[in-house]
């Protein structure tokens, strides 16, 4: 397929730059596939348009404030560094824009700065010397990596509202946005109508985001991603499945974990490991029998994930009527169940 066949008429206006509150008074744009229908809901009414014995599998990856300024040295000029991933050893994986060599420092204050190590076509990596680990250092002084479309600088207030209620394992630098509706309410109301939530792990990282740039999408690579599935939540689903009810994947990254899992023998074991899966249109989806998901950027593997999931026909209509009807696109938005 080509590039531009994931292209959708979009009004920037409708990108929010924070969330509703509470967080479950999100609108929920309901697909059904089968009936080829759409319908107007809220978040909040998500136990209704479930069914007893359904699971929902939730990412409780969290958030790391990893967005820190620096100083390049030696001109001083202030750069904005985003930790990606902890390579061991004091060794980082990083994001920083400009030009960097090998052995040039970036010092975020008098006892802490990174040193380029490697920057290449395939990324950037510095060692750290701090008195300090680098998580404590980005706890008290980094700032949480709000995507580029939100055109305001992070605040105090995004800590709490780029985390999801399941945030439990520190490692990504941006949310499962799915996550991000839930509620202590909304659990309350799926728990008496004995829906089931299980959680997995996948840090969501620049593979993610990786732009496609590639007019033939097959010829896109994905970038690895850790991910961890344990035995509690591969029970459930196995359960779930048994039982003839369905998986409901609360976001892209859930269902790329739990295909991933489930490529070989279509069983959900509990393991760990890295995908690189890249879902598109005709991918069989072994696992997840229904997605709740946010609006995506036109373009990107997201928007393929999901075009794939409910067709790509039916994605058109489903984002015209969005933007028809003005439901808020992109992390602080609203969100879109797929049946």
């Amino acid at each position: 397929m080509q590039l531009s066949d994931f292209d959708f008429p979009f009004d920037p206006l409708l990108v929010a730059t924070q969330p509703v509150i509470p967080r479950d008074r999100a609108r929920l744009l309901c697909l059904d596939r089968t009936a080829q229908t759409l319908g107007h809901r809220h978040v909040a009414d998500l136990s209704s348009l479930l069914d007893p014995g359904d699971l929902l599998v939730v990412n409780d990856t969290r958030v790391m404030a990893a967005r820190i300024a620096g100083r390049k040295q030696p001109s001083g000029t202030v750069v904005e560094v985003l930790f990606v991933k902890d390579l061991g050893d004091g060794i980082w994986e990083i994001m920083v824009k400009g030009s960097f060599h090998a052995g040039q420092v970036i010092e975020f204050d008098r006892q802490s700065c990174a040193i380029i190590v490697k920057r290449d076509a395939g990324g950037t990596q510095v060692k750290v010397e701090s008195p300090i680990p680098v998580v404590q250092l980005l706890r008290e002084s980094g700032q949480m990596p709000l995507p580029p479309y939100i055109k305001r600088p992070p605040s105090r207030d995004d800590h709490g509202w780029y985390q999801t209620l399941f945030a439990k394992h520190e490692g990504a630098i941006a949310a499962p946005t799915a996550g991000l509706h839930f509620t202590a309410d909304l659990l309350s109301r799926l728990a008496e109508r004995a829906i089931q939530v299980a959680m997995i792990t996948l840090h969501v990282g620049p593979a993610t985001f990786k732009p496609v740039t590639v007019e033939r999408i097959e010829d896109h690579e994905m970038g690895a991603e850790y991910f961890e599935i344990g035995g509690e939540a591969a029970r459930a689903i196995a359960q779930t499945r048994q039982a003839g009810r369905r998986v409901v994947a609360v976001g892209t990254t859930v269902v790329r974990t739990l295909e991933t899992a489930a490529r070989e023998t279509g069983v959900v074991a509990p393991m760990s490991g890295e995908s690189r899966l890249f879902i598109t249109p005709g991918f069989e989806f072994k696992v997840v029998d229904a997605l709740m998901t946010n609006f995506h950027l036109p373009r990107t593997t997201l928007t393929m994930l999901v075009s794939a999931f409910a067709g790509t026909e039916s994605m058109r209509k489903a984002y015209a009527e969005a933007v028809r009807e003005r439901y808020r696109f992109y992390s602080y938005g609203d969100a879109m169940l797929i049946l």
